[in-house]
């Protein structure tokens, strides 16, 4: 399988981006987790990784979305932008998750992209802006892996993100093929389409297209329409698992989870300090399901460090998730999440009512599979889980 899969990547993306990916992305990331363990000794906050939600205007309205856009969208500013790049730096992280809304619907994203050519940025995107100009553009910078979120076959995916929207995605996975772009494919898991995602015709499809790597995330439901059927039981977390363990093994793809270590036990990043979410408004949040917060970027002089390691609610945050569940406590514990932040007075940046729509909530399984973890079975994953950082790993 890493003969194969070192083939494609020699043989399908450009030399230049794979160079930039292993000094910027892979090298990056050793460094960040170095230091990102020396900060855990000194007992200082800041995580090696972070999102930043650029804006909320989106051209789709999928289901189950957790972002609200009304009227005038909310962006961060440049200023914002610089206080959060250029504190990440200072302190050894140099690879950031750019969100939305849509990415690409936000004016200042190739200033960030081509103003910042020592930092690498992964773009999580509908796959729908993806022109022969833009591919260009992207492979010029060098800098950019993007993210292109698809959830099942035509039929799966258009029925959450909108008629015609899959066919759309595969063309722009096309363009970025031609481009000889390092680029990735997003899958959330649904109770509908974990038969179709976690098959291995739906892997070869995403080998088929060029991606470099397959993402697959849970369905959490949240938001204005949670649509809670769609979450995993507990039969269903255990058969994600087993079922991407099997695929690893004979896929020349990385399939990547944010959920279990090299020994199959449960994860969350944000109770780790591994990434946090910068929101829209500036707000510095746990994840980025949970749109809460009690600091800004603005805050502390424009200091990210001291905002996000002074923060008596992210630190408390880390501590009642351990105290709960080696797992995800928006599903497990959704109604003691909304006291949690009523407690702390949090900020709620979503438009909606989130600590309201976490109280309403029934708790449902999470991907803790407790004594039934099942450990990483290839020593590539074993290896990659406990050396590089957040979704490759980085929970050694």
């Amino acid at each position: 399988m890493l003969l194969r899969y070192i083939a494609r990547m020699i043989t399908h993306v450009s030399p230049r981006l794979l160079y930039k990916a292993a000094r910027l992305w892979v090298g990056g990331g050793l460094r960040a987790m170095r230091a990102y363990r020396q900060r855990l000794a000194r007992n200082e906050l800041f995580p090696p990784f972070l999102f930043l939600a650029l804006t909320d205007a989106c051209n789709l309205r999928c289901r189950g979305c957790w972002i609200e856009s009304h009227g005038r969208p909310n962006q961060l500013s440049w200023e914002e932008i610089q206080t959060v790049i250029e504190s990440g730096r200072k302190h050894s992280v140099n690879f950031f998750a750019l969100l939305g809304g849509e990415p690409f619907l936000y004016p200042n994203l190739w200033r960030l992209i081509e103003g910042y050519p020592d930092c690498y940025f992964q773009i999580i995107t509908n796959g729908l802006f993806f022109t022969p100009e833009v591919v260009g553009r992207l492979r010029r910078a060098g800098n950019v892996s993007p993210l292109v979120s698809i959830d099942g076959w035509r039929d799966a995916n258009d029925q959450r993100r909108g008629e015609g929207v899959f066919d759309r995605a595969v063309a722009g996975l096309k363009e970025l093929k031609r481009g000889r772009l390092l680029f990735g494919a997003a899958t959330t898991v649904t109770s509908r389409n974990i038969d179709e995602v976690l098959d291995a015709r739906y892997v070869d499809f995403f080998v088929d297209q060029g991606a470099a790597y397959l993402w697959y995330y849970g369905y959490r439901p949240v938001g204005a329409e949670p649509a809670p059927h769609l979450a995993l039981d507990a039969q269903g977390m255990r058969e994600f698992r087993r079922r991407l363990i099997a695929l690893r093994k004979r896929s020349p793809i990385i399939l990547i989870d944010t959920y279990w270590d090299a020994e199959g036990k449960a994860v969350c990043p944000a109770a780790a300090g591994l990434g946090f979410h910068i929101g829209p408004q500036g707000s510095i949040e746990p994840c980025p399901p949970l749109s809460l917060a009690c600091e800004t970027v603005r805050d502390s002089q424009g200091d990210l460090f001291a905002a996000i390691n002074q923060s008596a609610m992210l630190r408390d945050f880390q501590e009642f998730c351990r105290s709960h569940t080696r797992g995800c406590v928006i599903l497990e514990q959704p109604r003691r999440l909304a006291e949690f932040f009523a407690r702390h007075r949090a900020g709620d940046f979503s438009g909606r009512d989130v600590i309201a729509e976490l109280s309403a909530s029934e708790p449902r399984p999470s991907h803790d599979l407790g004594e039934q973890a099942i450990p990483e079975e290839s020593r590539i994953y074993r290896f990659l889980k406990r050396q590089l950082f957040f979704g490759m790993g980085g929970y050694g």
